[in-house]
């Protein structure tokens, strides 16, 4: 809704990224206190009041009138998405065998393209054409949060016994794990490969439709377009993490979708209306592959009953979503030309190679299976 909101809101192209991107700013600023939230009262109470709290939060944006109004109740939304996401790796970590990490998190964060696939292909085309506003599509797509509130309090069950008690125990030293926590240069690592992850799929996925808009797509084509990203990427969170699995390796799957990435950024540059499905199809299937991985590996490096904390540390990195969607939106105000931004994705992946030869092997082939976290 990037031209409705912009011209009925009267804002620019950077305040327009600010309300695109608010509930990944939540999540960077909510993850930490959400995940030793977990770590004290379990994670399915603490993702239950989160799930409640996007649920209200959806349900208001409905009834938003301007852009401050509509930011205020995005800021609710995306606390509740703070408090409750982190938990999920958590809730893997109890339930999981070791040895399908990879595979659990390919499949709880299989709703992220899927919502993702529905929202773009169908508001525009289909839900604003039937509300007419943008407040009537908000209300109608607050309906899977609210149902979504109501399934995890009925149907989600609470951790084994044993993990319980588990993490009871932990709750005395949790300032001193976050303090080991935090002098561990690997989740630094993870946490920026994250950061870097999200600055490039929220550019590339919030402003594909401008980009395109540029070479002379319509709207609905471009938004169809775009949601190649979340549909290619639904395939990629079931199989790339099963691969990744049966491999037994981590790394690989970090460092080579990031030269992928770079290359996409790059031909980017000279996207045309056939390149461009292929080229959202790529980046639908790196960017989750690397996702996904990075998850695994923060499973893989903690103990279990600190993996809510660690979340919360390294989740963080959502905020380079509003790093990406902001500094495209003023470089659009300024030049009208998406060239230097995709320049920067570029660099970023090239970053993101780097780092990722960095990180240890977490995977069963290494040679040892599991990193204390102060090491």
């Amino acid at each position: 809704m990037e031209q409705v909101l912009r011209e009925q809101l009267l804002i620019t192209h950077a305040q327009l990224s600010l309300l695109f991107s608010a509930p990944l700013l939540m999540v960077a600023v909510t993850a930490i206190p959400g995940g030793i939230l977990a770590d004290k009262i379990g994670s399915k109470k603490a993702a239950g009041i989160g799930v409640i709290l996007i649920a209200v939060g959806t349900v208001l944006r409905g009834t938003a009138t301007d852009a401050l109004s509509l930011l205020a109740f995005t800021f609710i939304y995306g606390t509740g998405f703070g408090l409750s996401y982190p938990n999920i790796p958590k809730l893997v970590s109890f339930w999981t065998p070791y040895e399908k990490a990879g595979t659990t998190s390919g499949l709880f964060n299989l709703g992220l393209p899927v919502g993702s696939a529905l929202v773009l292909a169908l508001t525009m085309p289909v839900v604003f054409t039937f509300t007419g506003t943008y407040q009537g599509v908000f209300f109608v797509w607050s309906i899977l949060p609210i149902v979504a509130a109501i399934v995890w309090w009925t149907l989600v069950r609470e951790p084994p016994p044993s993990a319980v008690r588990s993490q009871i125990a932990s709750n005395s030293s949790n300032l001193n794990m976050l303090g080991r926590l935090i002098r561990n240069k690997n989740l630094w690592i993870l946490l920026v490969l994250l950061l870097l992850n999200e600055f490039y799929m929220n550019t590339m996925i919030g402003w594909t439709p401008a980009l395109l808009g540029e070479i002379g797509v319509q709207p609905h084509l471009a938004g169809i377009i775009t949601s190649v990203i979340p549909w290619a990427a639904i395939p990629a969170f079931l199989l790339m993490p099963r691969l990744c699995d049966r491999l037994g390796l981590r790394k690989p799957f970090l460092w080579i979708p990031s030269i992928i990435l770079a290359l996409v950024a790059w031909a980017a540059m000279n996207i045309s209306l056939p390149t461009s499905w292929l080229l959202m199809a790529t980046i639908g299937v790196a960017v989750p592959t690397r996702f996904i991985t990075i998850l695994t590996v923060l499973v893989e490096l903690m103990p279990t009953e600190y993996i809510g904390t660690a979340s919360g540390l390294v989740f963080v990195g959502y905020a380079g979503a509003i790093a990406g969607t902001f500094i495209t939106g003023r470089i659009l105000d300024a030049t009208r030309a998406f060239d230097s931004a995709l320049l920067i994705l570029f660099i970023i992946s090239i970053v993101s190679v780097a780092l990722a030869l960095k990180l240890p092997e977490t995977g069963y082939r290494a040679k040892s299976l599991k990193v204390k976290p102060d090491d």
